[in-house]
């Protein structure tokens, strides 16, 4: 099973998502879509999405995405938030819900800055930086990760103004 897992598009579609994500089998934003229209529904042509909303997303995302989004996908338990922090500085209440949900990985974007790392704990941390055009962020980034088994096996980062 592949993931693609994408943060932080601020009502942009970036061009080479949809080509980066085809053949993933499911498609996640951790929020700051921006506009539901054009980013979501550009990305549900390409696999089923499962979305939280951010810091910036209005009513229109707010009502039908979720803050936090707990779900199971390859084997895996998956926790996804738009703010998270990162593992050592957690956003306030992160560390207390990631020991009661007990997830295998944790998505969250919000800083725009990408981040892959272990926690103490075991949990994947995940956050795929920013895709959109919006931000301070030099490249826009997003995840491909490569489940089998019941395992996160690889995880791959796509520079998406390179070639795919």
């Amino acid at each position: 099973m592949t993931i693609g897992l994408v943060s932080d598009t601020h009502g942009w579609l970036h061009p080479k998502l949809p080509e980066v994500f085809a053949g993933c089998d499911l498609i996640v934003h951790a929020g700051d879509v921006g506009t539901r229209g054009a980013v979501l529904e550009g990305l549900a042509a390409v696999a089923p999405v499962r979305a939280v909303y951010g810091n910036v997303d209005g009513p229109p995302v707010r009502t039908t995405w979720p803050e936090w989004d707990r779900f199971e996908a390859g084997g895996l338990v998956f926790l996804v938030t738009h703010i998270g922090g990162r593992p050592g500085r957690w956003a306030p209440g992160v560390a207390a819900r990631l020991r009661e949900e007990q997830p295998d990985v944790f998505v969250c974007g919000h800083s725009h800055i990408l981040q892959l790392e272990r926690t103490d704990g075991g949990i994947l941390f995940i956050n795929p930086g920013a895709a959109g055009r919006e931000g301070f962020h030099q490249v826009k980034t997003c995840v491909r990760l490569h489940v089998e088994d019941g395992k996160a096996q690889r995880a791959e980062v796509v520079h998406l103004d390179e070639a795919a």
